[in-house]
């Protein structure tokens, strides 16, 4: 059967609402706007209504839209509420609340998962490899006695950042006080808590998983150092993650997993699918992993309503599997719907 026409509220960030005549592909304005832009026009290709509202420190525009305008979903673009990342659960629980449907996350998947401390004590609650780490709380004097005994080398960054903020080479750090000082610079630069996990040597693998109780595994994307020759860690870095000159010029490139060791293309995706339900996880969800030298799979980061844009790792895991960016965009707002047990409408 056909799918219906939708009313689709678009809720990104207050200073990310798309201008309305962004409309060219090299418009120097789009990197800002691409994922509320690529996500917008997805959206007025497959015939739906879409209408973009812009989300800041107050919910007020989030009610008047749905007064006014009755959508039968939420597209949740939004990665904080209020300045706050520690909040992104918030619109969330708000559009329960108002029983509304929303594509993404819930609230508890939100919470257990954007922690990187806490979704790392319950995955290895449950025997799944994750590194060893230490959490630095904001405000408390780090003593370098403390630091002694950790497995070095010890990536520090941001207990709750995504999107690699505040990663750099230097984010490696090979014995106490150096780890003090970094976690001092990275309190600072972060604003907030501050999480030293063991750095794990080896291959960096992406697994986007969707569904909510059927779940899906798409094909796995690889973060590949080819010809970095500095000698140095090699990390997702904000550069690596956001600046493609400088992929290009160290020879750094995202593509799709080429061969894995006896057994790892079924342990994987059985492994994420755990992963996922272990932190109440729905809608869809990166899970970044380290499959290191001696064939051991370790948990990095579980990063609900992940990018979205329409080049990266998760729509094009989406293309390989056979659906096109407008299409895996339906099969989101079908899942927004179906958790709560609503079918397409007739009109």
């Amino acid at each position: 059967m056909r799918k219906k026409k939708l009313r689709v509220m678009v809720l990104t960030h207050s200073d990310l609402v798309p201008p309305d005549d962004l409309a060219d592909r090299d418009d120097p304005r789009l990197p800002k706007y691409q994922t509320e832009h690529d996500v917008h026009q997805a959206l007025l290709a497959l015939g739906h209504e879409a209408r973009i509202v812009g989300v800041g420190d107050d919910p007020a525009p989030v009610r008047s839209a749905i007064e006014e305008w009755r959508p039968h979903i939420a597209f949740n673009l939004l990665e904080e509420f209020a300045g706050n990342v520690a909040l992104d659960y918030y619109i969330v629980s708000y559009l329960e609340m108002l029983k509304v449907p929303y594509t993404g996350c819930n609230p508890r998947g939100l919470l257990l998962s954007r922690d990187k401390a806490l979704s790392k004590k319950l995955l290895a609650h449950h025997r799944i490899a994750v590194p060893h780490f230490r959490t630095f709380r904001w405000g408390r004097t780090v003593a370098v006695r403390e630091a002694r005994h950790l497995p070095y080398p010890m990536l520090v960054k941001g207990l709750l950042a995504q999107g690699s903020h505040g990663i750099s080479q230097a984010s490696v750090v090979h014995d106490a006080d150096e780890l003090v000082a970094r976690v001092i610079q990275a309190q600072e630069m972060t604003g907030g808590d501050v999480i030293a996990e063991q750095f794990i040597d080896g291959r960096e693998i992406y697994a986007t998983v969707t569904g909510n109780n059927r779940l899906q595994v798409l094909p796995l994307r690889e973060l590949v150092f080819g010809g970095q020759d500095e000698g140095g860690p090699r990390i997702a870095t904000y550069k690596v993650k956001w600046d493609e000159k400088y992929r290009e010029r160290h020879g750094i490139d995202y593509q799709f997993v080429r061969t894995l060791p006896a057994g790892m293309a079924e342990a994987i995706p059985k492994l994420c699918k755990r992963i996922y339900r272990i932190l109440d996880l729905s809608g869809y969800a990166r899970i970044d992993l380290r499959l290191n030298r001696e064939g051991k799979v370790y948990v990095l980061d579980v990063n609900a309503n992940a990018a979205l844009t329409g080049d990266d790792d998760m729509a094009l895991s989406a293309e390989k599997a056979g659906l096109s960016y407008p299409q895996f965009i339906q099969r989101l707002l079908g899942l927004g719907l179906s958790a709560f047990r609503i079918q397409w409408p007739e009109g």
